[in-house]
């Protein structure tokens, strides 16, 4: 059977690609399921201490901490659109001044939407004083989508998403540049039942396959057409 060149060239490319896309998305997956393995470790680890020495963000995400502090009220942001259990809400979202003058901020929990009045905020109280909160340290208060940037315009105190960096030069406050997701109870009617990290391992492990069942599906589309071309040159 004698084999057209550019053809063979064209399928043996595409199944080099596929395949190698296949490998990247599985190295992907392993990579994301060694950082839930370091997740895990974090959570059983004693808490590190934050203070107003400036932390990298990539040295202290995912591990627990602890700061002692007062909540700085008058700079809360709430961010919308955050569900818990199929309830609409918001997440209160709040600088925290250090007892040493350095400052981080903190998502304290979340708190229900109003049904009828869609931007009032329900009751909620806050530690006067200086107190200690636990929780983790997250590059961000979560994300939600949005379209541009209109819900998280300077200034607003509801909004879609908040950039620490960015909140940081709209405030004027040395930011730490990661978030504290509090987990430690202050009795404060706020909602700390946080979901676990989502590293969308599963999503990963669907490509490398998609990728591999391509390379597959086009290596039996060239020996179909291989042997179609051999028939009418027998024929």
């Amino acid at each position: 059977m004698k084999i057209r060149l550019l053809p063979a060239l064209a399928i043996l490319l595409v199944m080099a690609v596929t395949i190698r896309l296949g490998f990247w998305q599985l190295d992907r997956a392993h990579q994301k399921e060694a950082l839930a393995g370091q997740i895990a470790r974090y959570e059983h680890a004693p808490a590190r201490n934050v203070t107003a020495t400036p932390i990298a963000l990539k040295s202290i995400e995912f591990h627990r901490v602890r700061a002692y502090g007062r909540f700085l009220p008058q700079y809360v942001v709430y961010l919308d659109n955050r569900p818990y259990r199929d309830q609409p809400g918001f997440y209160v979202v709040m600088p925290f001044q250090l007892a040493d003058g350095g400052y981080v901020l903190v998502n304290r929990g979340w708190l229900p939407r109003n049904a009828v009045v869609r931007t009032a905020i329900a009751p909620y109280t806050t530690a006067q004083g200086d107190v200690t909160i636990e929780g983790i340290a997250r590059a961000d208060a979560s994300r939600a989508f949005e379209l541009g940037h209109g819900g998280s315009a300077p200034h607003q105190l509801i909004r879609q998403n908040l950039d620490v960096s960015a909140y940081a030069a709209e405030t004027g406050l040395p930011l730490q540049a990661f978030v504290i997701q509090q987990t430690s109870d202050l009795d404060d009617q706020l909602v700390r039942d946080w979901p676990a990290p989502a590293t969308g391992v599963e999503r990963n492990y669907g490509y490398t396959f998609q990728w591999w069942g391509m390379a597959v599906a086009a290596l039996l589309f060239g020996l179909y057409a291989a042997r179609r071309a051999a028939k009418n040159v027998t024929g």
